[in-house]
């Protein structure tokens, strides 16, 4: 099975993000493609076939930012959807979000991780995010500090 387009989908594609705090701060960082390259982000990405969705998130972490992490609980859904000049839809990504605590791993950045930082989530103003991040992260910043 090839794997899903990404620009101008026959359906939305499936994705995972991770908030992971390690002393009070998440991990964030900068994409390096589109959409929203340049901006601070949750590590993430799409969901293999045959993969759980948590492994996914795991993966994804790993893979991006070289840190390892432990899920204490599903955050929420969020949505992407883009569209062109002409009103069809150039990408859309249904993305489930995890909270997770840190294990190990300062953070590295990759080819798709551009800059990578640890940042209260009271102090997120100054940054250039992604639509909705600051309210993604408080809802996992309770949740970790709910399920050490």
């Amino acid at each position: 099975m090839s794997a899903p387009r990404r620009h101008y989908p026959a359906q939305p594609a499936l994705a995972v993000s991770i908030a992971v705090f390690r002393d009070g701060k998440v991990l964030l960082a900068t994409r390096t493609d589109a959409p929203y390259a340049q901006r601070y982000t949750l590590p993430g990405g799409l969901v293999e076939t045959g993969e759980t969705l948590e492994a996914a998130a795991l993966r994804e972490l790993r893979e991006e930012t070289g840190v390892l992490a432990r899920i204490c609980a599903f955050n929420r859904p969020v949505e992407h959807i883009q569209r062109d000049g002409a009103g069809r839809v150039e990408r859309h990504y249904v993305i489930l979000s995890f909270a997770a605590h840190w294990i190990a791993g300062e953070g590295e950045t990759s080819a798709e991780a551009g800059e990578i930082l640890w940042r209260s989530p009271d102090d997120l103003a100054d940054l250039a995010l992604t639509p909705n991040l600051a309210a993604v992260v408080a809802g996992a910043q309770k949740l970790v500090e709910a399920k050490p």
